[in-house]
């Protein structure tokens, strides 16, 4: 990819990243993104669940929904993502800073019409979410994915951004009696508990090795 006008930081350039590696590992390890367009000079922000297939980003919502018609029409959007590694705990809270994998996406949306590839969206998304589920649970009915629009965004004008590394404190701090370095974070899926009609039914595998 390309940096353009839009791709390219106001600020600590260096840290972004416009290979297709590192903005789809990103997307792909991120289970939910935002979109930011706006309507008649008012501002909108849908956060959603997302999938990535090739160079496209896919997501859905019903066909009822006043956003979703209006992305369907194709107006522009930015969709972020954002994955936080380490709270940065520098000497002084100027320096306060976090270790991040960012990815931001200039697109259009395209309604998807096929009918195959429609069915296959769903399961993307479905299978990121929860993998492996979607043969275990109930299919879904021609009524249900009728109701529901599926709407992909090329990947086109993209770039990530990321941060690493310890506290950058000035020189005359970094002797100061005050400890300073990072706070690792990770967001994992813990145990699953089951609901009042699930407690005569199994723990089914796909649950019990959940990636973290």
């Amino acid at each position: 990819m390309q940096p353009t006008p839009r791709t390219t930081p106001s600020r600590l350039a260096k840290r972004a990243q416009y290979d297709e590696e590192t903005v789809y590992s990103i997307l792909d390890e991120s289970m939910f993104c935002t979109v930011s367009f706006t309507i008649d000079g008012q501002p909108f922000a849908l956060p959603t669940a997302f999938a990535r297939y090739e160079d496209r980003i896919y997501l859905h919502g019903s066909v009822g929904s006043h956003f979703i018609r209006e992305l369907e029409k194709g107006i522009p959007v930015c969709i972020s993502v954002m994955l936080t590694d380490a709270l940065v705990v520098a000497k002084s809270a100027f320096h306060h800073s976090v270790n991040y994998r960012s990815v931001v996406v200039f697109s259009n949306a395209e309604k998807v019409e096929d009918t195959t590839l429609k069915w296959e969206a769903l399961r993307w998304i479905t299978e990121k979410i929860v993998p492996n589920s979607w043969e275990y649970l109930r299919p879904m009915t021609e009524s249900e994915v009728r109701k529901t629009t599926v709407l992909s965004f090329p990947i086109v004008e993209a770039s990530a951004k990321l941060r690493t590394g310890m506290p950058k404190d000035d020189e005359e701090d970094q002797e100061l009696p005050i400890w300073s370095g990072l706070i690792p974070l990770r967001t994992v899926r813990e145990t699953p508990v089951g609901d009042e009609f699930s407690k005569n039914v199994s723990l089914p595998e796909h649950l019990t090795h959940l990636p973290s």
